[in-house]
């Protein structure tokens, strides 16, 4: 749903060759960039948008995406929405993005989803965004 989503609002989707990667599409931003999206699904819990935020890196135990992946591309099955959250934007084991108001009114530190929505950002912002972690399509080399 997630590379769908994608596709449908005009970005260049790759997906990765082989098994292993830490991300399951590489999105085109244009020139030389590239973000590395790692989906995941997510379930309704207590007014939020939960979804698991580590690997199961099968044999080494659960691990954070930092410096992995660039972006988590959340699908959720109840309003069919998806969601495009920066790795760093949400804890290391399980992200939680808000869907209604807290009990307590507590309005600092709250991650809404509807600020995530797929339609919120454009290639301009992903690339803003993400400007420092982009990945270079080839390395400079030198065949002196």
């Amino acid at each position: 749903m997630v590379l769908s989503a994608l596709v449908q609002r005009g970005y260049e989707v790759a997906v990765p060759f082989g098994e292993g990667q830490p991300y399951d599409l590489v999105v085109h931003l244009g020139d030389r960039e590239f973000l590395r999206v790692q989906c995941k699904r997510a379930w309704p819990l207590q007014g939020c948008v939960v979804f698991n935020s580590r690997s199961t890196d099968h044999g080494s135990g659960p691990k954070s995406y930092l410096g992995l992946a660039d972006i988590f591309g959340v699908y959720f099955p109840p309003t069919s929405t998806v969601y495009l959250v920066p790795i760093d934007a949400v804890a290391a084991f399980e992200g939680r993005l808000r869907l209604e108001p807290t009990r307590n009114n507590q309005r600092r530190l709250i991650r809404y989803a509807a600020e995530f929505e797929i339609d919120r950002w454009s290639p301009e912002s992903l690339r803003e965004q993400f400007k420092a972690d982009a990945v270079a399509t080839e390395p400079e080399l030198n065949f002196a």
